[in-house]
């Protein structure tokens, strides 16, 4: 066991934990923080994607001790403290940029960085940041059109 202290979505949390741990692992099943998705186990989807110290990191490919002494925002960590929805939640609700959910964190992990620069956005970045994400159900374009529009507002 290997002793880490980690904040996680602004908390500071000290844990024992294995070496081969996953963030992912940690994230879900230490943490109780289940918005951060298990697809693949491969790195492939974008499922688990987390930002760490502000940076999209797919979670299940970093070892929870390479997390230690470092700050990790995970999908609940975007919800503000009344319980609305960010802007760019609310265009992807407002644009069906979401169906079954199971991309959605990894999509808004991985999208956060950029959208929160308050720069507007052209689709063709959108779609960069985005492509490793993978969605069976959207198609992209509604998550495309939905954040090109959100960071116009």
């Amino acid at each position: 066991m290997t002793r880490i202290a980690i904040e996680v979505n602004g908390a500071t949390h000290e844990l024992d934990v294995p070496p081969r741990l996953l963030l992912a692992d940690l994230l879900r099943d230490r943490l109780a923080l289940t918005g951060t998705k298990i697809g693949c186990a491969m790195g492939a989807c974008g499922a688990c994607t987390v930002l760490v110290d502000g940076a999209p990191v797919r979670s299940c490919l970093m070892f929870a001790v390479q997390a230690g002494g470092r700050s990790v925002r995970t999908v609940e960590g975007l919800a503000d403290d009344g319980g609305e929805l960010r802007p760019l939640q609310q265009a992807l609700h407002e644009h069906h940029g979401l169906q079954c959910g199971y991309c959605t964190p990894g999509m808004l992990m991985s999208l956060s960085p950029l959208f929160e620069s308050g720069e507007p956005l052209e689709p063709e970045t959108v779609r960069e940041a985005i492509a490793g994400n993978l969605c069976r159900c959207t198609g992209y374009e509604t998550i495309v059109d939905a954040v090109v529009e959100a960071s116009r507002r």
